[in-house]
């Protein structure tokens, strides 16, 4: 028998779209829907992105598919939450995923079923891995590699202001400073918005661009109108990775940490560089200071 559900709870009928997504992916009734919904406002009224809207709503709904549809999900088992994590983890989730799912968790009985007592249960340790940087070299490699000027611009935009793939892709013309050499970056991670730096060297094409075109119009916009995907972008790095002949592991993203760590290398200092890229504390900074090949060339071996 299926636990009701408090009708303070209860939300307003379920919109089409969260509907049958979970619907179709996870094994869940409709008031296990009803939490999802709830979950899904309160994020909204905290202005989060829809990515991570989507992101938390899917980790809570895994979570209540392994609860079951008979769970009374008003009544918190901290023992029950440890048992999903660990499972997720033998599935082999990284342990940044691991501890997404206990986020997600954590605001969901807080803010959603007001729950008292608190989860007290630590996060996984993170793996310590380094961000994969391109060389100088291989960065002017990979942009030569477009025919496509519009693709070209995009990579050499990126990382020439150490973008995301999803900031470059939502920049419109309005964005563009000339005068002081500046563009602004709306929206960025925790909705922040913040300045970058405008490449001289690509002040001319952007000039072009912008000159065509209504403040309002994206940057870069797609075939089929709109502003082009952050999918499509990614699928223009890798074919520009491929054609240079980079083999290294590097995603879109290995733009925004060769902007970084060169900076770096060239001498600027880690607190402008922290500003340039949105950083809210400096230590995340910091770790690009690891790959800076400049220190490291320094030292002999002692073989």
């Amino acid at each position: 028998m299926t636990n009701p559900l408090p009708q303070h709870l209860l939300p307003a009928p379920i919109e089409s779209s969260l509907g049958a997504f979970f619907s179709g992916l996870f094994l869940v009734n409709k008031f296990m829907e009803a939490f999802l919904k709830k979950l899904e406002n309160e994020l909204r009224l905290r202005g989060l992105s829809p990515r991570t809207i989507k992101t938390y709503t899917s980790c809570v709904g895994f979570y209540l598919r392994y609860l079951g549809a008979g769970s009374d999900l008003m009544n918190m088992d901290v023992e029950k939450i440890k048992e999903f994590l660990l499972h997720r983890q033998d599935s082999g989730a990284a342990p940044q995923t691991v501890n997404l799912y206990l986020n997600a968790i954590k605001f969901f009985y807080r803010h959603v079923v007001k729950a008292q007592a608190s989860i007290d249960i630590r996060f996984a340790k993170r793996s310590l891995r380094l961000p994969v940087v391109l060389s100088h070299r291989e960065v002017l490699l990979l942009i030569d590699s477009y025919r496509n000027r519009k693709h070209r611009l995009l990579i050499g935009l990126t990382y020439g202001a150490g973008l995301r793939v999803s900031e470059v892709v939502k920049l419109r013309v309005r964005d563009i400073d000339f005068e002081r050499r500046l563009m602004t970056v709306r929206g960025g991670k925790g909705n922040k918005d913040r300045q970058s730096l405008l490449p001289m060297k690509l002040e001319n094409q952007l000039r072009i661009i912008c000159a065509a075109r209504d403040p309002g119009d994206y940057l870069f916009e797609s075939e089929r109108g709109g502003r082009l995907s952050t999918r499509t972008a990614q699928k223009v790095f890798d074919a520009g990775l491929k054609r240079a002949g980079i083999t290294r592991q590097a995603t879109f993203h290995s733009l925004r940490h060769s902007f970084a760590t060169h900076l770096l290398e060239n001498g600027t200092d880690i607190r402008f560089v922290q500003v340039l890229l949105g950083h809210a504390n400096i230590k995340t900074t910091q770790r690009y200071t690891q790959v800076t090949s400049h220190s490291l060339q320094r030292i002999v071996s002692p073989l």
